[in-house]
């Protein structure tokens, strides 16, 4: 067991955690953040994407007793941020939503990208993207979402 203080969505977490205990399982089963979702296990897919201090990583593939000092953003903290906000109503009015189980992952990898790239080029939001696997929308409704929240600035 180790003792982790982190956190998560702007609340500080204290918890004891098995060693082997998943950030992903932590945040869904420990804290009851069921936005965060598990898809593949293995980093592939981004459903499971969170935003660690910064930066989107895949919460599968991190030990939550490795997040110990971290600060975590997931899909239910978004709404509260300004740029979210716009990010989450710019996929639901651009189709960048279908069967949702992507969207968080995929909207936190582009909030991660527009805290460090305000303005980003084409390249740089497919780049952002290239970790979040979309089986419904052939990604062109998501790019044209992020490229509305990008117009309306």
């Amino acid at each position: 067991m180790s003792n982790i203080t982190l956190k998560v969505n702007g609340i500080t977490v204290q918890s004891n955690v098995d060693g082997n205990r998943r950030l992903l399982d932590f945040l869904r089963e420990d804290l009851n953040l069921t936005g965060t979702k598990e898809g593949c296990a293995v980093g592939e897919c981004g459903a499971c994407t969170v935003i660690m201090d910064g930066k989107s990583v895949c919460s599968c593939l991190l030990l939550a007793a490795q997040c110990e000092g971290a600060e975590i953003t997931t899909i239910e903290a978004l709404h509260r941020d300004p740029v979210g906000k716009k990010l989450q109503n710019a996929f639901i009015q651009h189709g960048g939503v279908q069967c949702g189980f992507c969207t968080p992952g995929v909207l936190l990898s582009t909030k991660a990208l527009l805290d460090v790239r305000p303005d980003p080029s084409d390249d740089e939001i497919n780049e952002a993207l290239e970790g979040n696997l979309c089986r419904c929308t052939g990604y062109q409704p998501i790019i044209r979402s992020i490229k509305a929240v990008l117009k309306a600035r």
